[in-house]
């Protein structure tokens, strides 16, 4: 495992930059994977663009985490404000150039974290079936599978039950 992951500054614009940039990565693997093939972040849906045009304003009720290799930033994750006791970890994202080195472990262990550090009963997530090595890092991460609150077709959802307080 190398690199590290810190929380993001909102007011840093190279933080902004990073954040923006692999979100709007995510987005773009992912809408190719749906079969919508959008090669940049300004042609994605315009639901989208808030996230890749303005991540502070996007993400200001979230943790953002980053994960950085050799201080590049080349990964990161979104986890939501508590609903009902759960948090959501969403745009989980790891730059193909620096998968298999332990980083979406790494965003996924400080997204848990701070949820347990706050008191959250759980935390959940959205995956394509389709991304089945993901699936298999979630569950590596104590996620199991649950009935799904999304009617969208070929989404799994799961969730990580938390220690309460």
């Amino acid at each position: 495992m190398t690199g590290f992951v810190r929380v993001w500054d909102p007011t840093d614009p190279a933080d902004c930059e990073a954040v923006s940039r692999l979100v709007g990565d995510y987005l773009v693997a992912t809408e190719a994977e749906k079969g919508t093939f959008v090669d940049r972040a300004d042609a994605l849906p315009e639901r989208y663009r808030v996230e890749t045009d303005d991540a502070p304003r996007a993400f200001a009720h979230a943790d953002v985490f980053v994960a950085h290799d050799s201080d590049a930033p080349v990964g990161c994750a979104v986890l939501s404000d508590p609903r009902d006791g759960a948090s959501e970890i969403k745009r989980l994202w790891v730059d193909p150039v620096a998968r298999g080195r332990g980083h979406a472990g790494q965003l996924i262990d400080a997204a848990v974290a701070t949820a347990i550090a706050r008191g959250d009963d759980a935390v959940r997530l959205t995956v394509w079936s389709w991304r089945q090595g993901a699936v298999a890092l979630y569950r590596s991460r104590g996620f199991v599978e649950v009935p799904s609150w999304d009617a969208r077709p070929d989404l799994v959802c799961m969730e990580r039950p938390l220690a309460t307080r």
